[in-house]
């Protein structure tokens, strides 16, 4: 216990060391480079290097706070919440559900098993789904540092909205026949007892969390953070803003299309739309762009073809593009 609490209080200082010195350490990196440093390039390297290690010192901290959160729950007790519950309760509370539980695409088809055997209905399950993976706490918190209470409430609110009305619908259209049949034959085990933690190994499942987590997804910070500086070094403003502008009709459905085929958590795609906001993109185009890249991803259609018929992924991928694009669509009038 010691050990650990000792360890988290040498992290802590070691972060706050770093990050109340990242702009002095930005431009001391920067000037080790032979570029101009009133051109571009420099201006491009010294984005790269304040953001990667104010990023990942975010990401940790979060993923940290994550993990003793996630101590609570467990998908048996997921699953025991969602049983029974009326069809559109049980939409909302799926949506509120997945935003706070351990869940990303990559486990998709066994909570969706599972889900299957304890019996919750089809809409209330993709309400789950959708909002697990767009709505996460790193999302939320993430976009509250970098821009602020206003832009995050208007994500976490407008992802929940989603995630209920799409599920909601997708239940009203009772699509039960294209899950695949063997689905409804399998059975994803019973539930086993639960060990009672205490504050040390709660504090342990967050740093196994970061463990796990950071080390995961810190390619794709890099990779995000290595665009935006490109984009925010070399990209014109009146480029962007021709492109993802709010008056350009077209953005967001282009944002949509773009977003599907890319596979990026939140992590690594909320630095790029930092960039893509600073360079003129309307906010309704970036928040459009961002959800279909975390939630509708095409490797989580591909995981979901296990379970689901090419039919009902189709349905699910239009319900959830056009709730996006509303999303979009009217915050680029409102802002």
């Amino acid at each position: 216990m010691i050990k650990t609490i000792s360890m988290i209080v040498v992290a802590a200082v070691l972060f706050a060391v770093v990050w109340f010195n990242l702009e002095k350490i930005a431009i001391n990196v920067a000037d080790l480079f032979p570029v101009d440093r009133s051109g571009r390039l420099y201006e491009a390297i010294r984005f790269f290097v304040f953001d990667v290690p104010k990023v990942l010192i975010l990401l940790t901290v979060i993923v940290f706070a994550v993990g003793i959160i996630r101590s609570f729950f467990s998908a048996e007790k997921t699953r025991a919440m969602l049983e029974g519950k009326p069809l559109f309760l049980g939409n909302i509370l799926a949506s509120l559900l997945g935003v706070v539980t351990p869940f990303c695409s990559c486990s998709a088809v066994p909570l969706f098993l599972g889900f299957v055997e304890a019996g919750i209905p089809l809409g209330v399950t993709f309400s789950f789904l959708i909002a697990a993976p767009m709505i996460n706490e790193v999302a939320l918190v993430l976009l509250f540092a970098l821009f602020g209470w206003k832009t995050a409430l208007i994500y976490a609110s407008t992802g929940l909205a989603i995630a209920m009305i799409a599920g909601y619908v997708i239940g009203k259209l009772k699509l039960e026949r294209f899950v695949e049949e063997w689905v409804y034959t399998v059975h994803a085990g019973a539930a086993v007892g639960e060990m009672r933690m205490n504050l040390h190994d709660r504090m342990q499942s967050g740093i196994i969390a970061v463990r796990d987590i950071v080390r995961k997804v810190w390619i794709y910070i890099v990779i995000g953070i290595a665009l935006g500086a490109v984009i925010h070094g070399y990209v014109p403003e009146n480029m962007m803003a021709s492109i993802m502008g709010k008056d350009v009709w077209y953005s967001v459905p282009l944002a949509v299309i773009l977003g599907v085929p890319m596979y990026a958590n939140a992590a690594g795609i909320i630095p790029v739309i930092q960039v893509l906001l600073e360079k003129g993109a309307s906010l309704g185009t970036a928040l459009a762009f961002m959800m279909a890249v975390i939630g509708l991803s095409l490797p989580e259609m591909i995981i979901l073809r296990r379970v689901l018929k090419v039919r009902l992924i189709l349905v699910f991928a239009g319900v959830v593009a056009v709730g996006i694009m509303i999303v979009g669509f009217l915050f680029n009038a409102i802002f």
